[in-house]
């Protein structure tokens, strides 16, 4: 044989072997997008504790999202990170407590989140995911913290932490509804609104698995409505509140409608979950627990949480360890197969836990903290502590109302929640901005009036002359 027909014989087994591993390859990142799970955080705004169906609502009607909770494995000891909304978001899409980096007060102040933090966006983008946020954002003003720098291809929403339901004419810069910078102007009502681009980006979404934040700003005030849903609920109590939720659910329906017709629900992980508790302006109930929204009793940071994905998880169960809105990063990345050095979350993988694989706790404490108060749980036990005052020392397995202060009774206890709460303050930054003292008043007031069983005066607090006194 000559050199020649060698060299063209050599050439044909290489093109051969070349062409079956970029074949191979393909069939890979295949396979990869194929079994890959589309994830969907979806975060209500200010609910409260039972004011759900499958929570144990009797007034609030709520039958899509009592769907899901069906398929869902329902987390009856979940927290989030923080009591109001802007850090409880912070902890949630970086997965580390917040305070980490400074963001422990409520608002911005202008600074956002910090520049070299990651977020859950940042990592499924990096690995083939197309990433959507959606509603409400409350996590900084500046350029460097608009969601399409913090890891989202698209965003459909609105920067500040409120706004109206409805359109506003001359709405301002961070209160504009808008699509990754630009304004977009819209009739009728916003969770609609929100929902019905919520299927858009799904549909759209259709060569890559995607990640979606769809973060609802309802239930939070103003307390706006839809005409046809106020008439629905005319006679309700709660009025307002039950047709704001019943819009929620509406679109929470319209989504799980969608997954099913594109035939993806079933390798869809959603969460469900509110950011803190329900509010003391919205009409809210949290049921058998103590405090709202703003403080550290369980009212505060005890939220109704879901997660579904039929595909891996039986659903239609409780789990009861004690879990933590900052597991969603850990649990989610994990779920899709990706790994990620020096992430150094402090939020844990579930799925072992809800396969069975591992039986005790995901967490064996979790801490809060917003400028003067704190709160510790280890176990059964929860300490909260206001500075300059004193702390109240609870067991939360046999006294869920957090009414019985054990403080000069079990010193021991005592003793170790502090101690564990002192270590874990010491990898803190100091906070970056605070909420003034006026608040700082109000707040302090609202924690030791709990702290002695007693009822806030809010006629007293919001009153310009309370705020004026030492």
């Amino acid at each position: 044989m000559s050199i020649k027909k060698i060299l063209i014989l050599c050439l044909v087994l290489v093109s051969v072997v070349a062409c079956k591993s970029i074949s191979k390859n393909k069939e890979v990142i295949s396979r990869k997008t194929e079994t890959a799970p589309n994830v969907i955080v979806i975060l209500v705004d200010d609910a409260g504790y039972i004011d759900f169906g499958f929570m144990g609502s009797e007034d609030l009607q709520t039958p899509n999202i009592d769907k899901l909770a069906n398929s869902s494995i329902k987390f009856t000891d979940a927290h989030v990170s923080a009591t109001v909304c802007a850090p409880s978001r912070a902890g949630l899409i970086t997965g580390k407590y917040q305070q980490r980096f400074g963001f422990e007060a409520n608002g911005t102040a202008g600074i956002g989140l910090s520049d070299d933090v990651v977020t859950v966006a940042d990592v499924f983008k990096k690995n083939g995911y197309n990433t959507y946020a959606l509603g409400k954002w409350h996590l900084g003003e500046d350029n460097s913290d608009h969601p399409n720098e913090r890891g989202f291809d698209n965003f459909y929403g609105f920067i500040s932490g409120h706004r109206s339901y409805f359109p506003i004419k001359n709405p301002s810069k961070n209160q504009m509804l808008q699509n990754n910078g630009k304004r977009v102007t819209f009739d009728g009502y916003l969770t609609d609104v929100l929902g019905d681009q919520s299927i858009k980006y799904i549909e759209e979404s259709k060569d890559k698995p995607f990640f979606m934040y769809l973060a609802y700003n309802a239930v939070h005030t103003p307390m706006h409505a839809k005409k046809v849903d106020l008439e629905k609920f005319k006679d309700h109590p709660r009025k307002i509140l039950a047709a704001m939720t019943w819009s929620l659910d509406e679109n929470v329906g319209k989504l799980m409608d969608k997954l099913e017709e594109l035939e993806i629900k079933d390798n869809t992980i959603i969460y469900f979950l509110s950011d803190n508790g329900g509010a003391h302006n919205n009409n809210s109930k949290t049921g058998p627990l103590k405090g709202w929204k703003g403080n550290k009793f369980e009212g505060g940071h005890r939220v109704p949480f879901l997660m579904s994905w039929p595909n891996k998880i039986k659903g239609n169960k409780t789990f009861d360890g004690l879990t933590s809105s900052l597991d969603i990063f850990a649990t989610s990345i994990a779920a899709a197969n990706i790994s990620e050095e020096n992430l150094q979350l402090d939020g844990v993988n579930l799925i072992p836990y809800l396969t069975d694989e591992k039986t005790n706790d995901p967490h064996e404490s979790l801490f809060w903290k917003k400028l003067e108060v704190s709160a510790t749980r280890i176990g059964d036990y929860k300490l909260i502590t206001l500075n300059n005052y004193g702390s109240v020392l609870y067991n939360l397995k046999d006294d869920l109302g957090e009414t019985n202060n054990l403080f000069s009774t079990e010193p021991i206890i005592e003793k170790n929640l502090q101690i564990n709460y002192k270590n874990w303050e010491k990898t803190l930054m100091k906070p970056l901005w605070d909420e003034g003292k006026d608040w700082l008043k109000v707040s302090n007031h609202v924690h030791q009036s709990l702290m002695e069983n007693k009822k806030p005066a809010f006629k007293d607090v919001w009153n310009p002359e309370f705020k004026k006194a030492k």
